[in-house]
C-alpha cells in the first residue's frame, strides 16, 4: 500500500515530462512559417475564424478568446454547425485558423471546398503536413508531439498543450507586433480583476469631499481623534492657512502618543503630527499605489492623502479599498 502513492506520482510526473518534451519540440519547430503565420493575422482585414472538433475545438475557442483579449478579433467556430449555416461568418477578409491533429477530421475538410470557393486565407495547426487540410492551407503549423501522454498514445494530451501553447504564441506576437499596450487591453477588458488593475485609478476610489478627514495646524488633537474616529479611516490630514497638506496623524501615531503623554489632547496637532507625509496623485492607477503602500521606503503604510499640483489634499484613499475592489 505504501508504494501507491510514489507510483502515482511517478506517473503524474511522466505525463508531465512527456508534455515538457512536446513543449520543447514546438519550440524548436518554431520558424519561417511561423513568422508568415502571425504577418498573415496583422494583415487580417477582417476577423481569425479558429476551428476545432472535440478536444481541438476546446483548444479553438481558447485561441480565439486570447487572440480577442489581445487585440485580434477572433470568434469560434463549430465545424459542425458550420455546415448547418454558421459558415455564413466566414468571408473573404477573414483568415481561417483551423486545428486538428490529424487533419482529416472530416467534420473539418468538408469545410475545405467552401473555403477554396470564396478564396479565404488559412492557416492550420496539424501534426500530419501530408494531410488534406494541410494541403488546403496556405501556411501549416506543424506538431511534431511525439507521443501523448496517454499509455494508449492515443487521448489527445501532449496535441491539445502543444496546440494551445501555440496558440498562445500566435496571439503574444500578434500583439507585441502592433506594440499593444496596457490601456489597450484595459480597454477590452473594462470589467474583472484585469480590466480593474489595467484602468482603475485613485481618483476612482478615494475618499473626497466630506468623507476624507482633515483638520488645521491649530485644531486640539482631541478634536483631530473626533476626526479620526467618524472619518473611519485611521488618519486626519493637516493643512496650513494655505490649505496646503502639512502633515498626518494617524491612529497608531495616536497610541504611541497617548501612552507616552496623555495630556496631549489638548495640545495643537502642529507639535505632533508627521511632517511632510508620503502623499500621491489622483490618476495613478490603484494597483501602483498598492505597491507603492507596500514598498514604502520607512515601512509599509495603510493610506495615502491625493493631492493637487499645489499639495492640497483632494481626497484619501486607503489599502483596504483597493483590496475590496478585488485587485490587490
Amino acid at each position: 500500500m505504501e508504494s501507491e502513492p510514489k507510483d502515482l506520482i511517478s506517473l503524474g510526473r511522466e505525463v508531465v515530462s512527456f508534455e515538457i518534451e512536446g513543449l520543447r519540440e514546438l519550440e524548436r519547430g518554431i520558424g519561417p512559417d511561423f513568422e508568415r503565420a502571425v504577418k498573415l493575422l496583422l494583415q487580417c482585414r477582417g476577423k481569425i475564424v479558429v476551428c476545432g472538433m472535440g478536444k481541438s475545438g476546446i483548444v479553438a475557442r481558447k485561441i480565439a478568446a486570447t487572440l480577442s483579449s489581445t487585440g485580434t478579433p477572433s470568434v469560434y467556430l463549430h465545424p459542425g454547425e458550420a455546415a448547418h449555416g454558421d459558415m455564413g461568418m466566414v468571408t473573404e477578409d477573414d483568415v481561417f485558423l483551423a486545428i486538428s491533429k490529424s487533419g482529416s477530421n472530416e467534420e473539418i475538410t468538408k469545410l475545405l471546398p467552401y473555403l477554396r470557393r470564396i478564396g479565404v486565407r488559412m492557416i492550420s495547426i496539424t501534426a500530419s503536413e501530408g494531410s488534406e487540410l494541410a494541403r488546403a492551407s496556405d501556411i501549416v503549423l506543424f506538431m511534431n508531439v511525439g507521443k501523448e501522454a496517454c499509455p494508449m498514445g492515443v487521448v489527445p494530451t501532449t496535441s491539445t498543450t502543444v496546440a494551445m501553447v501555440l496558440g498562445d504564441a500566435l496571439a503574444v506576437a500578434a500583439f507585441r507586433s502592433r506594440n499593444f499596450n496596457r490601456d489597450d487591453f484595459a480597454r477590452l477588458h473594462p470589467s474583472g480583476v484585469l480590466g480593474k488593475r489595467l484602468s482603475l485609478t485613485v481618483g476612482e476610489m478615494m475618499h473626497s469631499g466630506e468623507g476624507m478627514p482633515v483638520v488645521s495646524v491649530k485644531t486640539l488633537l482631541r478634536d483631530a481623534l473626533l476626526e479620526i474616529i467618524v472619518k473611519r479611516l485611521g488618519c486626519t490630514g493637516i493643512t496650513d492657512q494655505a490649505g496646503r497638506l502639512t502633515g498626518i496623524i494617524t491612529d497608531v501615531d495616536l497610541k504611541r502618543i497617548l501612552v507616552k503623554d496623555s495630556s496631549a489632547l489638548d495640545r495643537p496637532v502642529e507639535q505632533i503630527m508627521t511632517r511632510d507625509p508620503r502623499t500621491i496623485r489622483k490618476e495613478v492607477l490603484a494597483i501602483d499605489a498598492l505597491e507603492r503602500m507596500e514598498i514604502d521606503p520607512p515601512g509599509p503604510v495603510t493610506q495615502f492623502f491625493v493631492v493637487d499640483e499645489e499639495n492640497r489634499p483632494v481626497g484619501v484613499i486607503h489599502i483596504h479599498d483597493i483590496i475590496r475592489a478585488g485587485i490587490g
